[in-house]
């Protein structure tokens, strides 16, 4: 009998497709310290809106901001997602996406997902490897590529402490033993701690380390849209782990948190500081996406209540002496914007007005109309805290057909202060530089 599955799925994505009602509120309300949070709209169908990927034409590149210019330091990638700068100025990018492993069993619901993610891009095999990336004379192009760490298993976040190289996978958190001006590595690594992992709805684990190199920091997301599946899968995830490098030993540092990803240290305050992807399926204008300064034990809401004490109808059964002590984050950044990427500007290469604040790559929406991110921002900053409206840097990854030639994932300045843009459509590294 021919297994109909396909036609269902086929058939629920147009119906998807052609349901939702579109934003109503401004571009710039759900930004900034206080956004606006309407009712929330929910349907039996969610509000689908993909931006098919089509990569980028011969030649074609984002519009850099007034002052600024771009141009591609390396091409031809593997759906780059994550970067990380080494000491000596050599660029390491995570070549990688979800993975394959899923619970058995039919749902069409998530099979629509993976329909929908595909035709975004992200339905590419994980090439699991991180590629090292060298511009010896500095003229903005990589003329070194070679394979750092391959046999992975869906690698994201990178950091090195001293000579240990860590490596956070979908899974597990691995080290690696590095030497300076190391190109690639044949060590096969030591397993440091498992990180919860399984049903992956949200797979990208991050992980920095504090500013003495004691602790690492490592990002975990939830397993569902709002605990649908159950809040016993979620145990340990939604959440900011601490890693005690010494003796192994982890605890929650901050919770509530549906899907952290980018993190950096705030320079003035020393803090913490992460974007989180909100949840979906209550409307084109819920919930903004957001960044914040983490608190130590800090509870974000979720899944209870979403920007402070706003409860979510939909999860059952209700925590309201949760709901009570939810923090509300710093700055939204826009509604279903997928901020992933973070980081605050270091040095004086770019002009004046990027010397202090945060980067952030807006990865782009498929639970809203019209459709929202596919850009670089950057938030201005002063004595700690963010400071104004964020300001495009990026933009021109959407084509006149709101196709996505690109979009944005991980950001950070190189060694001479310029910034990098992990494009994972496009399969580019951009670099972005003050114009001459």
């Amino acid at each position: 009998m021919t297994n109909l599955r396909p036609l269902y799925a086929s058939a629920l994505a147009i119906a998807l497709a052609g349901c939702g009602e579109p934003s109503k509120l401004g571009p710039d309300a759900a930004y900034g310290p206080k956004p606006q949070l309407p009712e929330p709209k929910t349907s039996l169908i969610p509000l689908v809106n993909v931006a098919p990927a089509t990569g980028w034409p011969e030649g074609g590149k984002p519009t850099a901001a007034q002052g600024l210019q771009v141009n591609a330091f390396a091409t031809g990638l593997d759906h780059p997602r994550w970067i990380y700068v080494l000491p000596n100025g050599d660029v390491l990018v995570a070549e990688s996406n979800k993975p394959t492993q899923e619970p058995a069993g039919f749902n069409i619901r998530k099979q629509v997902q993976g329909m929908m993610m595909s035709k975004a891009g992200a339905g590419v095999p994980s090439a699991n490897r991180i590629t090292l990336l060298r511009d010896a004379d500095h003229d903005g192009v990589a003329e070194t590529r070679t394979t750092f760490l391959e046999g992975l298993h869906s690698p994201f976040g990178m950091t090195l402490v001293g000579n240990d190289f860590y490596v956070a996978n979908a899974d597990a958190l691995v080290r690696f033993p590095y030497k300076e001006g190391d190109t690639t590595i044949q060590d096969k690594g030591t397993k440091v701690v498992d990180l919860p992992a399984g049903i992956n709805h949200h797979w990208t684990k991050n992980v920095i380390a504090s500013q003495d190199g004691s602790k690492l920091y490592i990002t975990v997301g939830s397993n569902s849209n709002v605990g649908e599946n159950g809040m016993d899968i979620e145990e340990g995830r939604a959440a900011i782990w601490e890693l005690d490098r010494a003796t192994s030993k982890m605890r929650l540092y901050g919770t509530g948190l549906r899907n952290p990803n980018g993190m950096d240290w705030e320079p003035q305050t020393g803090k913490l500081w992460t974007t989180v992807n909100e949840r979906d399926e209550i409307g084109s204008d819920l919930v903004p996406d957001y960044a914040t300064s983490v608190q130590d034990g800090g509870f974000y809401g979720w899944p209870y209540s979403y920007y402070g004490q706003h409860v979510d109808e939909r999860v059952k059964p209700q925590r309201p002496d949760l709901v009570a002590k939810a923090i509300v984050p710093d700055y939204a950044l826009g509604t279903h914007t997928a901020s992933l990427g973070l980081t605050f500007s270091k040095g004086d290469a770019l002009p004046e007005q990027y010397r202090y604040g945060m980067f952030i790559g807006q990865h782009g929406s498929w639970n809203r109309k019209p459709k929202s991110g596919y850009k670089v921002v950057f938030i201005p900053f002063q004595d700690g805290k963010p400071n104004g409206a964020p300001q495009d840097v990026l933009t021109g990854f959407l084509n006149q057909k709101e196709e996505a030639q690109g979009r944005p994932v991980g950001v950070i300045n190189d060694k001479q202060g310029d910034l990098l843009v992990a494009d994972d459509v496009g399969n580019v590294i951009w670099r972005v530089t003050a114009a001459k």
